[in-house]
């Protein structure tokens, strides 16, 4: 936000940042501290998109925040956002998959092509659901909620090659996207 508020020098000087780094006996986790716990959603096939539009349309209890990113089975070139700010859940384009992207259209920095490999699926290249939910300690249901996404997915076929087509004949509510 660039307030000029935060100085990375003092706070190295304070004495918590070490201790809570490190752990220490007298730390009390956020969870039992404030009653917020989270988890990370993870999953390597696509969504369906009718599917995945009932999921936004059900009520998340406990769910005060949910951010990440996913794909569509009819639209596996695209990066899509989802986020969730109390009972308002968004989704919109946020670019392309790196597999997506011609190589020769990738930065140059070494650095940053390693970071891109190493989220590389031999089958789905960088292509994943990657979502965080942060809620309420004892009113989140995480497995209800996994399984509500698991549910979401194509089903499971094992394959050694992606194609892309055999899912463009799906619905798409999601015409904006």
């Amino acid at each position: 936000f660039d307030t000029g508020l935060f100085d990375l020098e003092k706070a190295h000087q304070h004495p918590m940042w070490f201790r809570e780094l490190y752990g220490f006996a007298d730390h009390v986790p956020e969870d039992s501290e404030y009653g917020v716990t989270s988890f990370v959603w993870h999953a390597r096939r696509p969504l369906v998109p009718e599917r995945f539009n009932e999921f936004l349309q059900t009520p998340l209890p406990g769910v005060i925040r949910a951010k990440g990113h996913f794909w569509m089975a009819t639209r596996p070139e695209w990066v899509g956002e989802f986020s969730v700010a109390g009972a308002l859940a968004t989704t919109k384009p946020l670019g392309l998959w790196w597999v997506a992207v011609p190589q020769s259209r990738w930065p140059d920095d070494a650095e940053v092509r390693a970071r891109v490999k190493a989220k590389f699926d031999p089958v789905y290249g960088d292509r994943r659901q990657e979502i965080v939910f942060i809620g309420m300690l004892g009113t989140m249901n995480r497995e209800r909620i996994t399984a509500m996404l698991e549910r979401c997915l194509v089903d499971s076929v094992e394959t050694k090659v992606f194609d892309p087509n055999a899912y463009r004949h799906l619905p798409e509510p999601f015409p904006g996207l």
